[in-house]
């Protein structure tokens, strides 16, 4: 019977009234889940949150690529033709304006470099017609060419046509041969203008004819236009040019 008693002794403890205690640990259970629940809710806001980061700085990265190494390149065939309008005029020294003057920096007898040469003549319509205006620059000296009897300089000069304006040059000026010559800008109906223009020397440095080649500005009046006078060292304006009368130049030739 002691057997029996221990083990009724034994089968009898009494233990604390767990649905009581259970409410007491159920809030540490909420708020562990309530926290866990927050804690992961915050990393998926802020994996979300990376994520598109990540996406914009891609796009943005895309976009940036896409504007420095995606330009359009423009196919040759696609291009329009550019349009080139001829010119043509004569410059004359007509012995009258004290030109051109010769600065011997070189301080040497024959020609040399360093030597400058400013200049003005006076300008003239392809046909002889009408005065247009006066040219007006510096030339460099360069090179002495003896075996081709002249000499090479480097020139920026400007040709001034009255109220339409002017072009700049600048290049090589040879006093024995034909040269080309850049355009380099202008003003008026010139302005924009680029392109070349070819000089001829007919009677260095008395008679100069010159053909430009435009482009980049609209078509040129008519009144500059006129088929040209063959160059040769007996051409002469004509007296009404020469004289500056009203039909003999442009609308407030350049003098």
């Amino acid at each position: 019977m002691a057997s029996t008693s221990s083990l009724n002794l034994i089968s009898s403890p009494k233990f604390p009234n767990l649905r009581s205690n259970s409410s007491s640990f159920q809030p540490q259970k909420q708020w562990g889940f309530a926290h866990s629940q927050d804690f992961s809710i915050q990393k998926l806001t802020l994996s979300t949150s990376n994520h598109d980061f990540s996406s914009r700085r891609s796009s943005w990265s895309i976009a940036t690529k896409a504007f420095f190494f995606n330009k359009p390149r423009s196919s040759p065939q696609s291009r329009e033709p550019v349009k080139v309008q001829e010119l043509n005029v004569y410059e004359i020294n007509e012995r009258d304006r004290d030109s051109p003057a010769v600065l011997k920096l070189s301080k040497r007898a024959e020609s040399s470099l360093g030597d400058l040469v400013p200049f003005t003549n006076k300008l003239y319509t392809g046909d002889l017609k009408k005065r247009l205006g006066v040219t007006a620059g510096l030339c460099v000296l360069i090179q002495h060419v003896p075996e081709k009897k002249g000499d090479r300089y480097e020139a920026i000069y400007s040709f001034y046509f009255g109220d339409y304006g002017h072009i700049s040059v600048q290049g090589a000026y040879l006093t024995y041969e034909d040269t080309y010559l850049a355009v380099t800008g202008g003003s008026g109906i010139f302005e924009g203008v680029y392109g070349q223009v070819k000089l001829k020397q007919i009677v260095f440095p008395l008679k100069l004819f010159y053909t430009f080649y435009l482009k980049g500005i609209p078509d040129l009046p008519s009144e500059l236009l006129e088929k040209p006078v063959i160059p040769s060292p007996s051409v002469e304006p004509a007296p009404a040019a020469k004289a500056t009368l009203p039909s003999g130049t442009v609308l407030h030739f350049t003098n």
